[in-house]
């Protein structure tokens, strides 16, 4: 079992993998930037270093600096969490030169996923369903020609892309010229690649996902599907599981799915695969090789501590798991936390001078009292998850808690949840990812 771990992250995903390497006996290592010094990350570890200036560039981003924290902590491994340099193929791969394993899978893996054109050339050859699209675009001109062949709508993508960022839904040829025009340059200096491709757009499709572990002996098992539709500009805001309202069969044949992806792709670690799904058929949309910011939903349906399976699996041991000790109970639903205001969803910085919260559901922070959400970072604070006997039952106890929730000092987004959490469309799982647009108004607490 590895026995010092670093944690190159930051906020509430840190804490939360912090959390299991002390369950584990773990010896644990934080970094910092300046503008994290106070952070409750850095307390919880058993040791912290500081890696540069709150520009995540000269600190979370830089490899070098976690390198040389990493030398000197003499620790055994790296765990990414999400974002920042989670799906770095350089970042694993630099691992992997210094002798320090990388959390995670290989970066031949993070590479070939990584690009959005290459997974779907890869999703196809494993036999699992794509939307119909096209590769590499590398004019307007040619975007317009391709796109009368594919169809409008259409989605346009950054090969590189991630968060929403270089995407953008188009109905004609003069949007699809201004699209691709606007995206080149936004995915250019997002991700340092203005390549593009294009998609066929689906109109009212829900987003499912399926989480998998797969260990270095072969062994690939599924821990079911969550649904992740509620989504605010291509950002999910509520996750669940399990996926209400769709048919057992379509859930069978994407988990199956799912497995088949990470078969051929000889896939070690944690996992997730994301479809869409619309008219009772399912898309490949993209795999993300780490671990998500919606694990807690999987973790409460399921009893399994995906963090834990993570480190196992990157000590060398093989799951502790097969697909038939897999169950699932009741259902979990998870909000995520946004410093933001909840009429223009603008980011909210500032210093929380009241918090209290919930002390009987799940809650993945890195916030107390006195801590200063700032400006450099994404504003998401925390995350509170409840599990359930059903789903009714999830979204009374999501909606109790956000009730008996106070934080002062900065504006967030849960006016806003508790209006998804009320409405008729949502209670009744009839809804896709358009939801947000088609029935919610802003409105302040």
């Amino acid at each position: 079992m590895l026995k010092t771990v670093l944690v190159a992250n930051r906020g509430e995903i840190a804490c939360r993998i912090i959390k299991s390497l002390k369950e584990m006996n773990i010896h644990s290592v934080a970094v910092y930037s300046e503008a994290d010094q106070e952070s409750l990350h850095v307390k919880m570890a058993d040791e912290a270093y500081p890696i540069g200036p709150a520009n995540a560039k000269e600190s979370y981003l830089s490899i070098e600096k976690i390198l040389e924290v990493s030398r000197a902590a003499n620790v055994d491994a790296i765990h990414p969490g999400y974002g920042f340099l989670s799906e770095n193929p350089e970042f694993a791969r630099a691992c992997h030169d210094n002798e320090i394993t990388f959390i995670g899978p290989s970066a031949l893996v993070i590479e070939k996923m990584g690009d959005k054109v290459s997974a779907r050339r890869t999703m196809e050859e494993a036999g699992v369903p794509v939307l119909p699209g096209n590769h590499y675009v590398s004019s307007a001109d040619e975007a317009v020609e391709l796109g009368a062949a594919i169809g409008y709508p259409l989605m346009v993508k950054a090969a590189a892309g991630g968060g929403g960022i270089g995407m953008e839904l188009v109905h004609n040829d003069e949007e699809l010229r201004k699209a691709f025009s606007s995206n080149q340059r936004r995915a250019s200096n997002y991700f340092g690649s203005g390549t593009l491709y294009l998609e066929k757009a689906l109109t009212a499709p829900r987003h499912i996902e399926v989480q998998v572990l797969s260990d270095s002996y072969g062994n690939h098992i599924h821990l079911g599907e969550r649904d992740c539709s509620i989504q605010r500009r291509h950002q999910k805001v509520i996750e669940e599981s399990p996926a209400e309202g769709l048919p057992e069969e379509t859930k069978e044949k994407m988990r199956a799915a799912a497995i088949k992806a990470v078969q051929a792709l000889n896939y070690e670690n944690a996992g997730t695969l994301e479809f869409l799904v619309e008219d009772g058929e399912f898309y490949f949309l993209e795999m993300n090789t780490r671990l998500q910011v919606e694990h807690p939903v999987t973790e409460l349906v399921t009893g399994i501590d995906i963090v834990r399976e993570q480190i196992r699996i990157a000590s060398g041991e093989k799951l502790s798991y097969e697909q038939s000790d897999v169950s699932f109970h009741g259902h979990s639903m998870e909000c995520r936390v946004y410093a933001e205001d909840p009429v223009t969803f603008f980011p909210s910085p500032g210093t929380i001078t009241t918090l209290r919260v919930p002390n009987d559901i799940r809650i993945d922070t890195a916030i107390e009292e006195g801590t200063e959400v700032t400006p450099f970072y994404d504003p998401m604070v925390a995350k509170m998850i409840v599990h359930g006997t059903d789903r009714e039952d999830a979204i009374k106890k999501l909606q109790n808690a956000i009730d008996n929730t106070v934080i002062e000092g900065i504006k967030t987004n849960l006016p806003f949840v508790q209006q998804v959490l009320s409405h008729e469309a949502f209670t009744s799982f009839n809804f896709t990812t358009n939801f947000v647009k088609e029935h919610i108004q802003p409105v302040s607490k």
